[in-house]
């Protein structure tokens, strides 16, 4: 906008130069000129502006962050102008060390409740954690995330790597968070050109007994929801369309303004340790599903209301050879014997179809495709070719945690600066689990990599931050952070899901629901190491309202019968090993279930965080006694006793198949969905389920 005096130069010009004219036609130009002018005024919106120590200034009537403390407003500061028009203004001024810096993500921790605990009333939990401890046991040896921290201060990596993305891992309270991101912006805001922060973080509102720090947080203050199989399960797009929108709503309100997630990768590898984090096995339901969570968070397009997502793990992580995973040696390849490479695109098509901002490609290396045998973040065949050129993606790509240091396949014989060199050539435009930008910047200065390069990755990174609203305000309310997350009206349409998500897919001689007066013994079986103590019966008891049944403590007493069988399949606890997904193999007491089930009627309740094998506890000898087997993906007790007594009536369908057998599992083609395998692979057949009523 223009001032006053300026438009009147401009208007006299213009006037002079139209030659003849009445001094009343000139006025009446004039007029209408400054008119139109008012118009085009009225039409912005003074937004909230956010400071600590830039200073406010006035200009057209408007308000600006002095964010450079220049005393003037630079076009970046100038809310007005496009996203394009500033971040562009702004790389301009940035160093090529600011640049580097700009282009690397890792986690950073707030103080956390332990230390804060500890240190009886010094510090607080939001406190900027100044003194990270590393962890020094060995990559790969079960440890990848204590080797991904780096022995670096908070204010070291803000003022000296001039960092401005950040990875949070910590569970902490809606409030802390909030506190610790405004501390983190107070201290951006600080810096030279008041460069604001954006805090990613990985899916922190379902229910989930798989959940790994690196991977996924299991909720806690956050609204908790089924997991992303559950979602998928109660086939409700609207339904899960609703879960994006109230989950952006708590992380707006808690300062988290960008998501590494969702996973639009296909659990077609039975196997594999991440399936939970996938919406199931069929690329054109998961395309379907993919567009709700993005629109559901982001909007229509990205804006100051946004969740921010990157999209993962391109081009498909879900067909590593015998399941195993790509953060190790052994699981480097990505394998696809059915000749379905291209049916993993679908859902990431329908995220870049829907706006999606980002997309993490996966460590993975391809084998036996048309592709270069390196890792996706290096793959510029994959990358550019694929992802930018043939699918229209002119978004952010980031990397996943550590390519460039530990998870390097395919380029092990490379430089630290050849591997940057050829990750940024093939696309990639932020490195994460990197916080010094030292080896970037020699690349950068030994001329190894065009420069455009590194500014069309800055732009992209710029543009994000400036459409979301962050330069003008990154500060929350911590009253209002909250009052928001974990509140009763989002809780309540979560309970819904909880239930729509439990599939019912045995009911034999219509046994179920249990009727009124039934007396129950129940049990919880879960991996070692996860959770609660294994043969708890106070968790369906606490949850017992108002069903007309009773829980009993001993077989003895009891009319029925029901096992919660809850396995895990942690993706660090691998060493290599062929891995089953049989329960005896994840810990899981079978010789004990079985003599339940010998004992009294019995319902199995399997929590499917991988399609397991569950022939050991359900089998011809044994079904007779089995009146009824559900399958849940994260719920809660609550939710399964109102299934189970007819308070709700079951209503999911399985996202994928389950194997039938060991040997099924064995045979399977890595990259073919469960309902395309062989006759007789399954046991329980994608989009099998049950209900009451007819």
């Amino acid at each position: 906008m223009k001032s006053i005096n300026a438009l009147i130069r401009k208007t006299s010009i213009r006037f002079d130069v139209g030659a003849v004219a009445s001094s009343t036609s000139v006025l009446l130009g004039l007029a209408t000129f400054l008119l139109a002018s008012c118009t085009e005024k009225s039409s912005f919106v003074q937004p909230k502006l956010g400071t600590r120590s830039a200073q406010l200034i006035e200009v057209d009537g408007f308000q600006f962050k002095d964010l450079n403390k220049n005393g003037t407003l630079d076009k970046y500061e100038d809310w007005r102008l496009t996203p394009e028009e500033r971040s562009l203004d702004l790389l301009a001024k940035m160093s090529v060390e600011e640049k580097a810096g700009f282009m690397a993500i890792n986690s950073l921790s707030m103080l956390g409740s332990r230390k804060a605990k500890i240190s009886e009333g010094k510090y607080q939990a939001s406190d900027l954690d100044e003194g990270q401890v590393k962890d020094d046991r060995p990559a790969g040896a079960g440890n990848f995330i204590g080797a991904m921290n780096e022995v670096t201060s908070t204010t070291q990596r803000i003022k000296e790597f001039h960092n401005r993305h950040f990875i949070l891992r910590l569970n902490e309270s809606a409030g802390v968070i909030a506190e610790w991101n405004n501390k983190l912006q107070e201290l951006c805001e600080s810096e030279p050109l008041g460069i604001l922060a954006i805090i990613t973080s990985n899916p922190r509102n379902h229910i989930s007994s798989n959940a790994s720090v690196g991977t996924a947080l299991n909720a806690s203050v956050f609204t908790a929801w089924p997991g992303e199989l559950g979602l998928s399960a109660t086939r409700d797009l609207a339904l899960i369309r609703e879960f994006a929108s109230d989950s952006r709503q708590e992380w707006l309100a808690a300062g988290i303004r960008k998501g590494y997630m969702y996973m639009a990768d296909l659990s077609t590898e039975p196997r594999w340790s991440r399936v939970d984090g996938t919406f199931g096995e069929n690329p054109e339901w998961v395309a379907q599903v993919i567009k709700e969570i993005v629109i559901g968070f982001q909007g229509t397009k990205l804006d100051t209301n946004s969740i921010a997502l990157t999209m993962k793990h391109f081009p498909g992580g879900g067909s590593g050879k015998g399941g195993q995973d790509s953060h190790f040696d052994w699981g480097k390849e990505q394998v696809y014997p059915g000749g379905r490479f291209y049916d993993n695109l679908l859902p990431f098509q329908a995220a870049i179809d829907a706006g999606t901002s980002a997309i993490m490609p996966y460590y993975s290396l391809p084998k036996g495709t048309e592709f270069e045998e390196v890792g996706y973040s290096y793959n510029k065949a994959v990358i550019t070719g694929v992802l930018r050129e043939k699918m229209g993606f002119s978004g952010i790509i980031n990397t996943d945690t550590g390519p460039i240091t530990r998870m390097v396949w395919g380029v092990e014989d490379l430089s630290i600066h050849e591997r940057y060199k050829k990750a940024l050539e093939a696309g990639s435009n932020i490195i994460s689990g990197v916080s010094d930008p030292a080896d970037l910047l020699e690349v950068i200065n030994k001329g190894m990599v065009d420069m455009s390069l590194i500014d069309n990755s800055v732009l992209l990174l710029l543009k994000e931050k400036f459409t979301l609203g962050l330069f003008e305000n990154p500060y929350v309310d911590v009253a209002a952070a909250e009052a928001t997350v974990g509140s009763d009206r989002f809780r309540e349409k979560a309970a819904v899901a909880l239930r729509k998500s439990i599939v019912m897919l045995r009911n034999e001689n219509s046994t179920l629901p249990v009727k009124a007066g039934t007396k129950i013994y129940v049990e919880t079986l879960q991996s070692p190491g996860r959770g609660e103590e294994e043969g708890s019966t106070n968790f369906m008891m606490e949850a017992d309202g108002n069903h007309e049944v009773e829980f009993v403590t001993t077989l003895a007493e009891a009319d029925l019968a029901i096992q919660w069988i809850i396995p895990s399949n942690s993706v660090f606890n691998s060493d290599g090993a062929p891995i089953s997904v049989s329960l005896s193999k994840k810990g899981i007491d079978v010789g004990h279930i079985k003599e339940v089930i010998g004992t009294v009627p019995t319902i199995l309740v399997i929590d499917y965080t991988n399609p397991w094998v569950i022939d050991e506890i359900y089998n011809d000898t044994n079904k007779g006694n089995v009146v009824g087997v559900f399958a849940t993906f994260g719920t809660t007790p609550e939710a399964l006793l109102d299934v189970i007594t007819g308070k709700f009536n079951p209503a999911g369908k399985m996202p994928f198949s389950t194997p039938v057998s060991d040997e099924a599992v064995e045979n399977n083609l890595e990259d073919v969905p469960g309902y395309l395998e062989a006759d007789g692979y399954a046991l329980f057949n994608y989009d099998e389920g049950l209900s009451y009523k007819k």
